[in-house]
């Protein structure tokens, strides 16, 4: 079966909340290393909300230089200006990344019409493949699978989603609905938790943050699946959904993420751009009685 997980990559930072190049090469290469199928650039995890039009390039260049085809990156190209979306996403494409991934405007819940008219306008401009990113939790609206079976029918280049969703109910009708007439459009979950359902189903896989610090389980996952192996999934399922507690440490998950792969030693900074706040001395013990539980420290 069809089985990938990509690691939507924190983005590691100073003190001062700006972006550190060189430790972000180191976290790719623990994610190569351990395994991951794919790296994602800039998206929610990756705080793309809090980091400069220009920082945003220079870690393009720099990472998918230094990633140098090892795996598939796709890169968040996510700005509320369309203008600037188009230009940062044939930007990424131009340095290298596999596709650009793109969250539609937030902020307003709008109507179908100006979904449709924003990414038929960002596909028509953008020079190659573009992946769209539903997240309603964010954007107060949801790209619906009749919706996204248009824009896909339209656009050639629209070739796959990021489908972050409480339920694997709207992933699975996404499943149904576009990937029977277009096999081979990506169709990914967004939590880690429903990345066995979503192969299961003829899905893709995930794109979900608990491979930053945990990338053997995730791609071991992902290898039993490839396989077929359903005890291996059964074991790497559990081991998910106990890893999963992790979300629920701190109102913001980011910088749990971030003290978790301190915690395992990836040498990088667990620090986070404003307005997210470190974790606390509190916080960090129960991260720590976390990755213990399932033997990562």
């Amino acid at each position: 079966m069809k089985a990938k997980w990509i690691t939507p990559a924190v983005t590691a930072m100073d003190e001062n909340g700006r972006v550190d190049i060189e430790a972000n090469k180191k976290i790719y290469d623990f994610l190569i290393e351990k395994g991951m199928d794919g790296i994602l650039l800039l998206g929610s995890i990756g705080e793309f909300f809090a980091i400069p039009t220009a920082e945003k390039k220079a870690l393009i260049r720099a990472a998918l230089a230094h990633i140098d085809r090892r795996v598939p990156v796709y890169v968040g190209t996510n700005e509320m200006n369309l203008e600037a979306c188009v230009e940062l996403s044939n930007f990424a494409l131009d340095a290298g990344a596999d596709g650009a991934m793109v969250i539609s405007p937030y902020y307003f819940n709008l109507p179908d019409s100006a979904i449709l008219n924003f990414y038929d306008t960002l596909a028509d401009r953008v020079h190659g493949p573009v992946l769209l990113y539903n997240f309603p939790d964010r954007t107060g609206y949801d790209l619906r699978p009749d919706l996204v079976h248009t824009l896909v029918s339209r656009h050639k280049n629209i070739v796959g989603i990021k489908d972050t969703v409480p339920t694997m109910g709207h992933t699975r009708a996404l499943i149904q609905k576009v990937k029977k007439e277009y096999p081979d459009f990506l169709v990914f979950s967004g939590f880690d938790e429903f990345f066995g359902h979503n192969v299961l189903s003829g899905g893709d896989g995930c794109i979900a943050g608990l491979s930053n610090f945990a990338p053997e389980v995730a791609a071991g996952y992902a290898a039993a699946a490839r396989a077929g192996d359903l005890a291996a999934m059964r074991a790497a399922q559990q081991r998910i959904d106990a890893l999963m507690a992790i979300y629920d440490v701190a109102p913001q998950f980011v910088p749990t993420i971030k003290q978790a792969m301190a915690e395992r030693g990836v040498p990088m900074q667990p620090f986070c751009a404003p307005p997210m706040l470190p974790a606390t001395a509190a916080e960090r013990e129960t991260i720590r009685t976390i990755l213990r539980g399932e033997g990562l420290l």
